[in-house]
């Protein structure tokens, strides 16, 4: 090798060295410093979403708007602003707050159909339906929710955090698309009341129909993703991080062209439907027993109903909340009976019997109250039916967990008859008939009272004649006329006996049926309060009105009772 070319070569070498060392110390020296600022802008990014989301549910919408992207955008687009950072109330937010709560609207419109409503009744109640997924981040921390007092309560915490590609947008129309960094920040609202927390759908409903009523859920905490642009200063803007959640309002530069996007971002705030989770029986059980006792003393059913709905909700087998729910419904629509029979019974034991035979006998005739439902019918208040279809549920739900109450089994069995359940309502005294003993004479002959009306309004809605449970209901009334001790069952067992012979036409002589009506009449005048209008009234009732009065048989019994002219 020429000695000359060699010098060259290791000249070139050091000097290739002497350029490169230095460039790679430059670099090592730079890195942490770059993940400083990386994190710092983070850790600004987490804040600003914090503070965006804090500043919403306490309604603080100057705070809001200081650090919403699209109320900041029109500020540097719009000489007419002026941006004022430090103001503690100021006008120029207003739009920017209507237009964030414009987008909660359609979560706090009420729709409560009939005895569906949900507490709080009268307040706002925040239910996402089938929006969620749709729903803006904000909509989960909206000031209706609240912080604190007067709100439900409502606390958040960080996640996670992670950058995602750069966001983008213009200042102008014809201006340079400018980028700018962009974080997704997860936060978690955790919602401290479980009575006024937001509601859902359950997991896995479908609306099949409108008469199939979808579970509900009352939501305990559920994670959003905030979307946070940074690096805004140099662009002209009066803060370095706001929260990319509503985009700007544009309009197309032509009819039928589509508006420009402002900002641009591969993701949106909004709310992580995977991350529910519902408030669940053993989370605050305490809380759910002292609703119930306070719900038993509202004075408006609607708000009753209201307060137990939403404990029945979170724990559908809070009996607290059963018994009360069941027991109102019940008494409402027997009060509904009195209104419609505009009987006066005096005595408790009589009136209860009269208005549970009016929805008996109403049931297997016209039974329309018990069918036509608020919804469908266009009415404005809640009818029977709608009492009526709440009821149902609760009082399964109760005579599955807790069998030995009696009472309740009774009314589901009644509720049963008057829904025209005509298996299950056969079904739920025969069980009766069976599990109490016989030595309880009383609730037994009730039983088997009871048993032989669910078989008579069976056969009278199926008006089939010689129906073998005509014959059984007469034989149910028989065993229990033989065991029943009190005035009233011995009563209804003789003028049950008589009407369950109204469908069988070759059983027996109508002398028998008058034996009967005889023998009842003797036995309601020993019932305390008796009055020959409510004897009138049993006389009366659809289906046995008709024999009565086309057989001059029992006209004596009927001239014995009518009410004096004049």
């Amino acid at each position: 090798m020429n000695p000359l070319l060699g010098i060259l070569i290791l000249s070139g070498l050091f000097t290739i060295l002497d350029a490169t060392v230095p460039s790679l110390a430059t670099s090592a020296s730079k890195a942490p410093h770059q993940a400083k600022q990386d994190g710092t802008a983070r850790k600004a990014a987490v804040e600003t979403a914090l503070r965006y989301a804090e500043a919403i549910a306490h309604g603080d919408k100057v705070a809001a708007g200081q650090l919403d992207f699209a109320c900041l955008y029109k500020q540097v687009t719009d000489p007419s602003v002026e941006p004022k950072l430090s103001a503690t109330a100021d006008s120029s937010y207003d739009d920017c707050w209507q237009a964030l709560t414009a987008s909660h609207a359609s979560f706090v419109q009420r729709s409560d159909i009939g005895m569906n409503v949900l507490w709080p009744s009268a307040g706002p109640l925040v239910f996402y339906g089938d929006d969620l997924s749709r729903a803006p981040a904000s909509a989960f921390v909206m000031d209706a929710l609240g912080i604190a007092p007067p709100g439900t309560g409502l606390h958040l915490s960080v996640t996670k955090s992670r950058s995602i590609p750069n966001g983008s947008f213009r200042l102008t129309a014809e201006g340079t698309v400018i980028g700018v960094p962009t974080t997704l920040v997860e936060l978690t609202v955790h919602y401290q009341d479980p009575l006024t927390s937001p509601v859902t759908y359950g997991p896995n409903t479908v609306q099949w129909t409108s008469t199939i009523k979808r579970e509900r859920r009352a939501v305990k905490s559920i994670t959003t993703q905030w979307v946070v642009f940074s690096g805004l200063k140099r662009h002209g803007f009066p803060r370095d991080t706001a929260v990319f959640h509503l985009p700007v309002e544009t309009t197309p530069e032509a009819p039928g062209m589509v508006a420009e996007r402002i900002p641009f971002a591969t993701e949106a705030s909004r709310a992580l439907p995977e991350s529910i989770v519902w408030w669940g029986p053993d989370d605050q059980p305490g809380t759910l027993t002292a609703a119930a006792a306070r719900a038993a003393g509202f004075p408006e059913l609607r708000d009753r109903v209201a307060l137990l709905n939403r404990v029945l909700i979170i724990d559908p087998n809070q009996v607290d909340a059963l018994t009360v729910l069941t027991k109102n419904l019940y008494t409402v629509l027997l009060r509904e009976a009195v209104q419609n029979h505009n009987l006066i019974v005096k005595d408790p034991a009589l009136s209860l019997t009269v208005n549970e035979f009016y929805w008996t006998i109403s049931a297997a005739s016209a039974r329309l109250d018990l069918s036509l439902g608020m919804e469908v019918g266009g009415f404005s208040q809640p009818t029977p039916a709608d009492l009526l279809y709440r009821l149902l549920p609760a009082l399964q739900t109760l005579a599955k967990t807790h069998p030995e109450r009696l009472d309740n089994r009774f009314r589901l069995g009644m509720a049963y008859r008057w829904n025209n359940d005509q298996g299950p309502m056969i079904e739920t005294f025969e069980a009766l008939v069976k599990d109490i003993p016989d030595d309880r004479k009383t609730p037994k002959a009730e039983a088997l009272l009871q048993l032989a009306w669910s078989r008579i309004n069976k056969v009278s809605w199926n008006r089939v004649l010689h129906d073998p449970d005509s014959l059984r209901a007469y034989e149910d009334a028989l065993a229990s006329a033989a065991l029943a001790e009190l005035p009233i069952d011995k009563f209804l067992a003789e003028y049950t006996m008589a009407y369950s012979m109204v469908f069988m036409p070759d059983y027996g002589e109508k002398s028998q049926m008058l034996k009967h009506l005889t023998e009842a009449k003797r036995w309601f005048n020993e019932i305390p309060g008796n009055d020959d209008q409510v004897w009138r009234y049993f006389l009366a009732s659809d289906g046995l009105k008709a024999v009565l009065d086309a057989d001059p048989m029992f006209q004596p019994l009927l001239a014995a009772t009518e009410k004096p002219k004049g």
